[in-house]
């Protein structure tokens, strides 16, 4: 670990703000036409500091229960009860904080990751100590710091975008670097050592660590990324974007130059799941896991992410196949206030979200806020998992079914591809319907099998608007989108 105390830069608050790379003046976003909400759970808005633009951007909960949330104007504030203290000022856009396990926060910001410690126990950050700034940074608006997060050894992981009209920057595509591991994620070890970890990564603006201290990532669509992603962060593995590599052993930008599409779609890691646009999200940030063990109703240990855009949260439904990960994404609730860019779950089981639409419009109509979403202990109905099966899927609810209401009628489904490329985003390609060929309802009462053709390289998107619960609800949500990189082995 690095001692050195830092004075920190003052935040270019002039500065535009976007992760995906649309700019100021994206298109706005239309306010959704549909509210869907789990029964038993509800939005909670919590009043902000007034006077002060609380675009959060980081945001976590300490073991007593106070709030700090990292703002893109560069401060960090602390909820206690229904009080709140600035903590720390002077950041350069943060858009990531950590509660350590010592009580320290740590905070991501544009040119280095950075402690902040309160010595004298007077609610206000006396130290801020430099606890790495091995990449560079290019004064690039787009050249955000993500994170950090734990992995299971207790190192530090975080994520470093790519820049965007910056002109020096080498492109293969939208998106550029002009070095210093700019489309990287990387370490710092307890010992305060940096390492690169990974690389290929576009505009990784959420990062988030299991339970048991495996890390994930959400990426934004556009160049080399057809729709936005999450994927499973593993040390020394290639995520899709191309200009980083030419930081990489093996690679130069001559070389890259010459290489196609198929090249790098060869060698680079398939998302854990494709995140519809539009449909699920287009902006997605942090993936937070359920710890609440129930006290959040029946998703304990499941992912929650927000986005942006949209102003909603979706769930990821993770499958183990064939050893690897892969699976489901469904949207949970919309209607949130603003962009929903960071989110996580408080030692009670409520879930809060951080909130922000600058830069990029959002449906929620405000700039930014916080707000939580709190569960009543009604039991909704919903689907609450997803696995393959070597012949479609298995799908369970969260309430007893009613069998009449399992129909082969009942179901419906649709498969397609997206083209991996430098365009920025991709269309559905190979858009077609899948006709499901049989459906069996298990003695549990809430499982279903469902078969129906399989094909490898598709979202499948799975529709069970007409089931009904043995109360004659139907689901808020009523399809699921399945991203099948492989198909179940036959001894699995």
């Amino acid at each position: 670990m690095k001692n050195i105390v830092t004075v920190i830069r003052l935040s270019a608050l002039a500065s535009a703000f976007t992760f995906g790379g649309a700019g100021l003046f994206a298109a706005p976003v239309e306010a959704p036409k549909h509210i869907y909400r789990p029964d038993g759970y509800s939005i909670v808005t919590i009043d902000t500091p007034k006077d002060v633009r609380l675009h959060a951007t980081g945001l976590d909960a300490g073991p007593n229960g106070q709030i700090m949330v990292a703002t893109r104007f560069g401060e960090v504030w602390q909820l206690v009860g229904n009080t709140w203290k600035r903590f720390a000022e002077g950041l350069h856009e943060p858009t990531g904080l950590l509660i350590d396990d010592d009580g320290s926060i740590l905070v991501a910001h544009k040119p280095e990751l950075t402690r902040l410690i309160d010595t004298n126990d007077d609610g206000i950050a006396d130290e801020y100590i430099n606890v790495a700034d091995d990449w560079k940074f290019h004064d690039n608006y787009h050249e955000y710091t993500f994170g950090p997060v734990k992995n299971a050894q207790g190192d530090y992981i975080g994520t470093l975008n790519l820049s965007h009209g910056d002109p020096g920057a080498f492109k293969l595509g939208a998106m550029g670097s002009s070095g210093g591991y700019r489309g990287f994620a990387y370490k710092v070890s307890k010992d305060g050592e940096f390492s690169p970890y990974a690389w290929g990564l576009r505009s990784p603006a959420g990062i988030g660590s299991s339970p048991t201290g495996e890390v994930f990532f959400t990426d934004n669509q556009g160049d080399w990324v057809p729709t936005s992603t999450i994927h499973f962060l593993q040390e020394g593995r290639f995520y899709g974007h191309p200009v980083s590599l030419h930081e990489v052993p093996g690679f130069s930008k001559a070389k890259l130059n010459n290489m196609s599409a198929s090249d790098f779609d060869a060698i680079r890691e398939k998302p854990v799941a494709y995140i519809p646009h539009v449909e699920v999200g287009n902006s997605p940030g942090n993936p937070a896991w359920d710890i609440s063990k129930g006290r959040f109703g029946p998703f304990a240990g499941q992912i929650f992410v927000g986005d942006q855009t949209q102003s909603n949260i979706f769930r990821v439904l993770l499958d183990r196949v064939n050893g690897q990960y892969q699976g489901a994404v469904i949207n949970f609730m919309n209607g949130f206030q603003s962009g929903n860019i960071r989110n996580m779950f408080d030692q009670q089981g409520q879930l809060w979200v951080g909130q922000t639409a600058r830069g990029w419009e959002a449906a929620g109509p405000k700039l930014f806020g916080l707000q939580k979403v709190v569960w009543d202990g009604t039991t909704p109905f919903e689907l609450l998992s997803i696995n393959l099966t070597e012949t479609g899927f298995r799908l369970t609810f969260t309430e007893d079914l009613d069998p009449k209401s399992v129909a082969l009628t009942n179901f419906s489904a649709a498969q397609w591809g997206y083209k991996y490329s430098s365009a920025y985003g991709s269309p559905k390609v190979g858009l077609a319907a899948v006709t499901p060929t049989q459906v069996k309802l298990l003695n549990d009462k809430r499982t279903i099998l469902l078969d129906l053709p399989l094909q490898t390289d598709k979202v499948l998107q799975i529709n069970f608007s007409q089931l009904r619960d043995k109360n004659g609800r139907s689901t808020s949500v009523d399809k699921v989108y399945y991203t099948l990189n492989q198909l179940l082995k036959a001894d699995e």
